[in-house]
């Protein structure tokens, strides 16, 4: 993992384009089967409890008209919620990218003298690259939930939204807490129970010692100043309430208006996610309640690109997103490609949309310009978004952006401006037929898998194509109706 990206957006940009990353994981099959196997699950969880709900849809056009309400008047709903929370005690800060934030984060943390911090699962943090920023200033962050501590251990990045080592099964699990997890049995074996119980002893030491707990944000209501966490392992709520001190971060369309509209969120968020008809953890807070839990409050609100995207009328319906995940259990390329291949901690369809909507696309060689091409466009994810995000219009759009970015024509762009002067000359046109015969030497069992030239080997490089036929359109008509007709 590197350390504190020097990218003021954290970590929302990788280090290589799409396709060489997911070529590269293509071609780990350990990952490919412990992703088929973990999405196949999911979706079929997720599939029996969304059947269970007579109004599904008309839950989900609530919740998407909720969110659409939130993303027009975001403005005035942040003020409203950062005087219900000061008015209770807590102290709110804005951040408007990642490296404030985490300067914010740091500096609160040096103010407690605490040495250790404890974390709830959170992108937002991810997002920030949090945990980098705290070592670099000598302070120890530990994740406490499961999958996130698997992947801290490993010194690895998560790869989902909702399981973070979805890559990883319950073998490497047990090889890595045996090698990097203190006073393990050494004759642990790979029973989930077995593994769960190593690791609640082991946090269970850290919970008890903390000082400062750090928390994301699943959803926060304006009007009254409430945050709420959920969460199935009970960690968060261990370090919601046992620190002295809580540091929350928190994404600013995480609002929601009112406490009636948490109830629709509260119903579509674990079955979309976990397959669950509820979540066994829901916490909620409102500042600081004297002798109840920490006794300082402090709420960082975080911007880094999304007053960006809500300047885009289409684009802001990605900022509905409640990251449940459904979109990656559903995706045909993120089931073959996991969730390191796209680079931003925001992985998958949705990621492919967000991600360079929040840092926008600098130029021809930016990656993010390749993450809107990480889709077959088969509508999958909409049918499974839980508020209705037309993620593929989103895709189409940003590949219309990543083409405009374009400071000098590509490959592709000279290859359609000779299809479009072949195309536009009846004479020659033909000739192009005449030449794509040629085809046929190269193909190999009526395919053409590659052909020379750098700008036909990246094509081809994907996808291949059928072999030219024996005989032309043209051809064929003028054989079987004659010349004259």
């Amino acid at each position: 993992m590197p350390t504190v990206a020097s990218d003021p957006y954290g970590h929302l940009r990788g280090s290589e384009p799409f396709p060489v990353a997911a070529r590269r994981s293509l071609a780990d099959t350990q990952l490919r089967q412990n992703l088929g196997h973990a999405t196949r699950t999911i979706r079929a969880k997720r599939a029996g409890v969304v059947a269970e709900v007579d109004d599904w849809e008309e839950l989900r056009r609530a919740g998407e008209g909720i969110k659409a309400d939130v993303m027009a008047r975001l403005p005035e709903l942040l003020v409203q919620f950062e005087e219900a929370v000061t008015a209770r005690g807590g102290v709110v800060h804005w951040a408007r990218d990642a490296v404030e934030a985490n300067r914010i984060v740091v500096d609160l943390v040096r103010g407690t003298g605490a040495q250790e911090v404890v974390k709830v699962k959170s992108m937002a943090t991810q997002e920030t690259g949090l945990n980098e920023a705290l070592g670099e200033a000598g302070i120890a962050a530990l994740e406490t939930d499961l999958a996130e501590l698997i992947v801290q251990l490993s010194d690895d990045r998560p790869s989902h939204f909702l399981v973070p080592a979805i890559h990883r099964n319950r073998s490497e699990i047990r090889d890595i807490f045996l090698r990097e997890m203190p006073d393990v049995d050494p004759e642990l074996t790979d029973e989930p129970r077995l593994l769960a119980m190593a690791a609640r002893a082991h946090l269970r030491r850290k919970f008890l010692s903390a000082r400062v707990g750090i928390s994301g944000v699943n959803f926060a209501v304006a009007d009254t100043g409430t945050i709420s966490v959920v969460e199935s392992e009970g960690n968060g709520r261990m370090c919601l309430t046992l620190p002295d001190t809580l540091i929350t971060v928190m994404g600013v369309e995480k609002i929601v208006p009112t406490w009636s509209d948490l109830e629709v969120f509260l119903q579509l968020l674990p079955r979309s996610s976990t397959g669950e008809r509820m979540n066994p953890y829901t916490s909620t807070w409102s500042g600081v309640t004297p002798g109840d839990g920490p006794q300082t409050f402090h709420l960082v609100l975080l911007d880094n690109g999304r007053s960006n995207v809500l300047a885009s009328p289409d684009g802001r319906q990605a900022l509905h997103c409640i990251r449940c995940s459904a979109c990656l259990n559903v995706c045909p390329v993120y089931e073959r490609a996991g969730g390191h291949a796209y680079g931003s901690v925001y992985p998958g369809p949705i990621g492919a949309v967000l991600t360079p909507q929040l840092t926008g696309i600098q130029g021809t060689d930016d990656v993010s310009a390749s993450l809107p091409y990480a889709s077959t466009l088969c509508g999958a994810c909409f049918d499974a978004c839980p508020v209705r995000i037309d993620i593929p219009h989103l895709l189409v759009q940003q590949r219309a952006a990543a083409v405009d970015a374009h400071t000098r024509p590509t490959t592709q762009d000279v290859a359609m401006r000779a299809a479009a002067a072949a195309m536009s000359s009846p004479g020659r046109f033909s000739l192009v037929e005449r030449a794509l015969k040629l085809g046929r030497l190269i193909g190999r069992s009526g395919r053409i898998r590659s052909v020379p030239g750098p700008g036909a080997a990246a094509w081809f490089g994907a996808r291949d194509m059928p072999t030219p036929p024996a005989e032309t359109f043209r051809q064929w008509w003028a054989r079987t109706r004659g010349p004259s007709s």
